[in-house]
């Protein structure tokens, strides 16, 4: 479902993940992310309470907004999102949160999300095409 456009573009930019729960919109940018061989997204968890919450109260379902600040090329991915605790992937958040702020915060969990639509947020004529 992510082709390399959107993989390049999701490993090297910041992302945005919105969630809403009785008409309360939330979005937050996310720093510690990754994108797996198989297509699924994966968010560690340092400060996603109210994303959390959303999710939980949402049947998993989440939107994933990245875009290229210079050239407009974006795409929104939504999708639902599973949270762990445990595991390899939150291993690796744990480290990673640690080492970055030196021990002062770590990883809660992780969220992985499967995409379900790929949207092209990009100006033009593909604007809203669904790949």
């Amino acid at each position: 479902m992510l082709n390399e456009n959107v993989t390049k573009l999701l490993k090297e930019n910041m992302w945005d993940l919105a969630t809403c729960h009785d008409g309360n919109p939330n979005v937050v940018p996310v720093a510690f992310k990754d994108v797996t061989e198989d297509g699924k997204l994966l968010v560690g968890d340092v400060f996603l309470e109210t994303t959390l919450k959303n999710i939980e109260a949402n049947d998993g379902r989440i939107a994933v907004s990245v875009y290229d600040g210079k050239n407009l090329e974006g795409y929104q991915i939504k999708g639902k999102a599973e949270y762990l605790t445990e595991g390899d992937v939150v291993a690796a958040f744990k480290a990673m949160v640690e080492k970055m702020f030196n021990g002062a915060a770590t990883a809660k969990g992780a969220l992985v999300i499967t995409p379900e639509k790929v949207i092209v947020t990009t100006p033009g004529s593909e604007n809203k095409k669904e790949l």
